[in-house]
This record gives C-alpha cells, sequence and structure tokens, in this order.
C-alpha cells in the first residue's frame, strides 16, 4: 500500500498507513536483539548495577536493605530492598552473614572432640 488514505476503525476518521510503525522481523535484520521490548524501564542502569555488585565485593556482608539506602538509581530515585537483592543474586552473589563463635584451628577441634569423649561416658 502507498500512502493512500485508509478507512479508520475509529469514527470513519482517514488514516495515512504511513503512520503505522514498521516493525523489523529477523529474516530482514538477521537478528532479534536490535528489537526494542516492551516492559517497565529499570531502576538503575548498568553501571549503577556493577557499583552496586563492586560495593558488596568490597563490604561483604553489607546487608541488602542498608546498601538500597545509599544506592539511588535513575533520577536520583530509591532503588528498594529487593531489587538490591535480585541483582546481586543475578551476579552470583548470595547474602552472607558473619560467623559467631570461637574460631577454632584444626587442633582445637581434636582437643574439643577427646575431651567430648571423655565426658560422654
Amino acid at each position: 500500500m502507498s500512502s493512500s488514505t485508509l478507512p479508520s476503525p475509529v469514527r470513519g476518521l482517514p488514516v495515512n498507513d504511513d503512520d503505522f510503525q514498521t516493525q523489523t522481523t529477523p529474516h530482514e535484520t538477521d537478528t532479534v536483539s536490535d528489537r526494542p521490548r516492551s516492559g517497565r524501564p529499570r531502576c538503575a542502569t548498568q553501571r549503577q548495577d556493577r557499583n552496586l555488585v563492586r560495593n558488596h565485593m568490597n563490604s561483604r556482608f553489607l546487608s541488602a536493605s542498608a546498601s538500597s539506602r545509599q544506592t539511588r538509581g535513575r533520577n536520583n530515585q530509591r532503588i528498594g530492598a529487593n531489587t538490591v537483592r535480585r541483582r546481586l543474586s543475578a551476579s552470583g552473589l548470595r547474602a552472607r552473614r558473619p560467623y559467631i563463635g570461637p574460631i577454632l584451628t584444626q587442633r582445637h577441634r581434636h582437643q574439643r572432640t577427646l575431651w567430648a569423649q571423655e565426658h560422654a561416658a
């Protein structure tokens, strides 16, 4: 069709077919990665995501909620704690807690086992 006037389904207004956005198909471009996708825009850029991961690598026991309070996303908006958890999980990081208790060497463990065996009887 050329730029002829088509009947419009809405109130009988004329519509040019040039107004319709053409979509590229994979056989035209040999890829699907260049096509824009619908959906909600991300609240943080990829650079901010990398900085978030880098901060957590430097301080391993930083909580997601503390990190979300420190990090600002696009347009200076706050990033939620669940968003931080998802971004860290996507990069392969998991939640860590510091070990609470005595730090034991192999010798300590062996001596504790011996003591427990002596006093178990």
